[in-house]
């Protein structure tokens, strides 16, 4: 995967133009599956690529070499959401296959291998989209709000955040919820939580003494 600063990994949504060309679909398999890698969903690693490639694929077929193009992974909704846009307002259509043919067959095996697929027409083209069942929404959701967290947490820093005086009454569930998140966040991330919080209690008796 390219390397990215530490706020664009907390984005939960990448798009990853790219040129419509056969060097460019290992590219774009190495980046979703290290995005996937980011996200604690290796487990759908090889669909995802197997997707990828196919939507890249037509866009090479049908649109034409050398095609500007974007490639979107998004987390949402419990759902793990894949387009593909391209400048063609063409709408790819699903038909019958002839044994042995060798184009025709990517959407089919595409509709196989999602929950939901479809085509959406845009002002500059179109976009071909599919969603992947995620195996542990919740687990995501936490990620998700502990990213948000972590990305105001980046936005502040270097100058003071805004906290109330008086800590306001019933803050210690949501506080112990947010404690949760963020170490799921870290364990996706190949982080021990345990040494985390070691590392945490350490900095925070420091700054209280």
């Amino acid at each position: 995967m390219a390397d990215h600063d530490v706020s664009s990994e907390l984005q939960l949504r990448y798009v990853l133009p790219f040129e419509a060309a056969p060097l460019e679909m290992r590219r774009l398999r190495q980046e979703a599956a290290g995005l996937l890698e980011l996200w604690a969903l290796e487990s759908l690693v090889e669909e995802v690529q197997l997707v990828v490639t196919e939507l890249a694929t037509n866009v090479l077929h049908h649109v034409g070499a050398g095609a500007l193009a974007a490639l979107v992974l998004e987390l949402r909704d419990g759902r793990l959401c894949i387009e593909v846009h391209d400048q063609s307002h063409a709408i790819p259509l699903v038909t019958g296959v002839e044994c042995g043919a060798e184009c025709g067959r990517g959407l089919h095996l595409v509709a196989a291998l999602v929950a939901e697929w479809g085509t959406l027409l845009t002002a500059s083209g179109k976009a071909v989209w599919c969603e992947l069942e995620v195996p542990d929404a919740q687990f995501i959701s936490g990620i998700r709000r502990a990213s948000a967290i972590l990305q105001t947490y980046q936005d502040h820093r270097g100058r003071p955040l805004l906290f109330a005086v008086k800590a306001p009454t019933g803050l210690a569930q949501p506080a112990v919820e947010l404690i949760a998140d963020l170490l799921h966040w870290a364990a996706a991330r190949g982080c021990d939580p345990d040494d985390l919080l070691d590392q945490a209690v350490v900095r925070y008796e420091a700054g209280a003494a």
